[in-house]
């Protein structure tokens, strides 16, 4: 973790404090003004209460530093992780995070929280504009006649605001009591609850029994709040109220100072400057990087267990987190009744980091006084299930609103799962020796990749061999390779680069699998040794610009390979395809396609961001109909995070509930751009008994251009 960041949460501890007493001894050199249409900022206060203000605020907010501090020293137990250059960009998630606007992507609680929010900025920038009234020099102060009545308005305003977004959190937590918020309902949501309303309401209260003090002015209108509740405080004991409230007033503002730091409200600070540092190094469709494992002598473990083995910034996650379920709402794994839950692998980590901390602080949220932890190993909460359900598609990570990385940690527990305790999947045992033994997942002989160009009536030229040259390798992928159902969307490819007259090579038995189901399922060293091979052989070649079919190809060449040395200009193969008919190089027919409905590969939309390109293809050979869950909100497949080569036994089969989805649009074809998703779907609509076809776009494509 960046030493300033530490040292500046510890210099707080004592800086408040100081810039409070300093703001005490400032407020008393100027002369107490009496404006005729104003107040005295500590009218009918006594200056021993006066003292006592500034003092227990001293020594509150020095309080509030600490915690801070401490939840700092908790995060540096974490390993490195650079989170610096790109201030501009940074400045720009912060400020998307102070304005509410990813909070906001879902009204039925954004416009709740943005009350809150928005209410509780505008009273405290109120409070300090009033200190800055107090100790200016007499000439200078400003809260008086017109603009005093315009602040008193506004502060009134907000705190109506502010009142009622609290009523609505208060209504939505135990009355509508959604399973998103019900599942997480603590006893201390309603300590939040209750010291934030404390606050607003004895704002208001104390001032109107100020402004009865004051002899109600007609001036005070302009507080349209105070001045009706006025009217009910009684004149001769209003002094005394006023007195009462104030000290009221003080005290739930010095609880705040505690419940900040120690509950799930120090999100209102951590989750906007947790944005600021979602910006990273590497494409978010990469994992973490590691030293390459064939080399490496001296690493005593491999992905992360214990808390010092995740990096300073996943545990600065687990405080950042709002604690809405909204990665919940959208895990497939989850809404198909496996044991994941995205929201339990953040807290959990963050119980086992705060339980082991030294000194231990405040978990991420309540938990049960029952649970024990005993080390600071991970596993001590988090369950191997839970992680095997994982299916990599990146939803819970897109759809966070305050940029919480989830899939990072899981497949980080999954590396050291695999590799230094040696528990995973019965199923992914074989599949690790097919990769090792056969270079793909299929345990079919290299020397058949290539098979699939006898159903060609042209020669495709093979990189290696004497006197080859190509602009473009053509990536097929194991699947395109050996699967029955892929061959055909790897035929259809190639006669379509063909007819467009694109130069274009295969590797054929050189072509070894990327590796990235064996990096998905935590085997860093078989996919390393893939890797490296495949990057000797594209380098060796000259290879500058790959097209590939698959999104995890795609995704793994493009993201991956970099940082092992292999930089290529990876494209996917709907991408070219819209290019060659926008430029005219293919021609579908006109009229008459079918009606279709495109599935979002993962690995391709959420993952690197490729959502046009595909429906433009398919604009091209029929009329479009979207599902629901579309774009960056779609629905996986099943088959992301290696689940391809396991079982699923429990719950509702992903791949059935995506099939559902799609024969639910009453599409006449069911599209997608990825190998893995066009076997699961087309098991899905077989096992659902519908009468819909499932076709890659190339094949698609293909039939309304070339047949």
């Amino acid at each position: 973790m960046p030493r300033w960041l530490v040292r500046i949460l510890w210099a707080l501890v004592a800086v408040l404090p100081a810039a409070t007493l300093l703001l005490w001894w400032l407020g008393s050199l100027p002369e107490e003004s009496h404006p005729a249409v104003g107040r005295v900022v500590f009218g009918n206060v006594p200056q021993a209460l006066v003292a006592i203000f500034y003092m227990s605020s001293a020594a509150f907010l020095g309080a509030f530093a600490w915690f801070f501090a401490v939840r700092a020293r908790n995060w540096a137990r974490g390993s490195s992780d650079r989170r610096s250059g790109r201030w501009w960009r940074r400045f720009g998630e912060l400020m998307r995070g102070l304005s509410q606007r990813s909070v906001m992507e879902r009204p039925d609680s954004g416009v709740m929280h943005a009350m809150i929010f928005y209410g509780f900025v505008v009273l405290f920038l109120g409070t300090v504009t009033l200190e800055l009234d107090h100790i200016a020099p007499t000439s200078l102060k400003f809260l008086d006649g017109r603009v005093y009545q315009v602040y008193s308005a506004i502060l009134d305003a907000a705190a109506l605001v502010f009142l009622g977004g609290l009523a609505l959190a208060a209504f939505r937590r135990y009355v509508q009591r959604p399973w998103r918020a019900a599942s997480k309902t603590r006893p201390e949501d309603g300590v939040v609850l209750g010291v934030l309303a404390a606050i607003g309401l004895t704002g208001l209260l104390v001032e109107a029994a100020r402004i009865t003090v004051d002899g109600r002015p007609d001036f005070e209108t302009w507080s349209f709040v105070g001045y009706q509740l006025s009217a009910f405080v009684p004149e001769g004991a209003a002094a005394g109220i006023h007195q009462g409230l104030w000290i009221t007033h003080l005290v739930a503002f010095l609880a705040l100072l505690v419940v900040i730091p120690t509950t799930k409200l120090r999100h209102m600070f951590l989750a906007p400057a947790n944005m600021a540092l979602s910006l990273r190094e590497r494409p978010k469709g990469a994992m973490r990087e590691m030293p390459n494992l064939l080399e490496a002598t001296d690493l005593e473990t491999v992905g992360a267990a214990r808390v010092a083995e995740f990096t300073w910034k996943q545990l600065l996650d687990t405080d950042a987190c709002t604690i809405c379920g909204r990665c919940t709402s959208v895990c497939p794994a989850n809404q198909t009744g496996k044991p994941l839950d995205p929201r339990e692998i953040i807290l959990k980590l963050g119980e086992v980091a705060a339980r082991t901390g030294t000194p231990a602080v405040t978990p991420p949220v309540g938990t049960d006084a029952a649970i024990t932890i005993g080390s600071d190993s991970v596993f001590e909460r988090i369950t191997a299930e839970e992680i095997w359900a994982c299916t990599s598609c990146r939803a819970c990570d897109e759809v966070c609103p305050v940029d919480i990385e989830i899939l990072d940690k899981i497949l980080d527990m999954r590396r050291h799962l695999t590799l230094m305790k040696g528990e995973f999947p019965a199923e992914l045992g074989a599949t690790f020796i097919s990769l090792e033994n056969s270079s793909n997942p299929y345990s079919l002989s290299q020397q058949n990749r290539a098979d699939w160009t006898a159903d060609l009536d042209f020669a495709v030229k093979r990189l290696g061999e004497p006197g080859v040259t190509a602009e473009y390798l053509y990536w097929v992928g194991c699947a395109g390779s050996f699967d029955d159902r892929n061959r055909k969307v790897t035929v259809s490819t190639a006669r379509l680069l063909h007819e467009a007259r694109v130069d274009f090579a295969i590797l054929g038995p050189l072509e070894l699998c990327t590796g990235d189901p064996a990096r998905r399922a935590g085997n860093e060293y078989v996919f390393q040794q893939l890797a490296l091979q495949n990057i000797k052989t594209l380098n060796d070649l000259g290879v500058t610009t790959v097209i590939t079919q698959c999104p995890h190809c795609f995704n793994t060449l493009s993201n991956e390979y970099p940082a092992f040395g292999g930089e290529y200009r990876v494209r996917h193969h709907s991408e070219v395809l819209m290019e060659l008919v926008k430029e005219g190089r293919l021609r579908p027919k006109n009229g008459g396609g079918p009606t279709v409905t495109f599935h979002d590969p993962c690995y391709l939309g959420r993952h690197n961001d490729v959502f046009a390109a595909p429906r433009k293809v398919l604009q091209m050979v029929g009329d479009v109909v979207e599902m629901p869950r579309n774009g960056t909100n779609s629905f996986c497949c099943g088959a992301g995070g290696a689940r391809m080569w396991m079982e699923e036994p429990t719950g509702k089969k992903v791949n059935v509930a995506r099939a559902e989805e799609a024969v639910a649009t009453g599409s006449d074809v069911i599209a997608t751009g990825c190998p893995f998703c066009l076997v699961m779907l087309d098991d899905g609509v077989k096992e659902i008994g519908a009468a819909v076809v499932v076709k890659d776009l190339a094949v698609l494509l293909a039939e309304r251009t070339l047949d």
